[in-house]
């Protein structure tokens, strides 16, 4: 019970658009910077960053 207590959920939007589209979880601790990946955007139709939103 006690190892899910670090982990935080996180949504993923995409740079360009601003559109939400991915959820994830990380954890604070051990990465308290922002999450950013190379993700697939729908509303782009291409490969675009996404990065962690508050």
């Amino acid at each position: 019970m006690g190892r899910r207590k670090m982990r935080k959920k996180v949504v993923l939007a995409c740079v360009e658009c601003a559109s939400r589209n991915y959820s994830t979880n990380k954890n604070s601790s051990i990465n308290p910077e922002r999450l950013e990946a190379r993700k697939y955007c729908k509303n782009c139709g291409k490969h675009t960053l996404h990065r962690e939103t508050k």
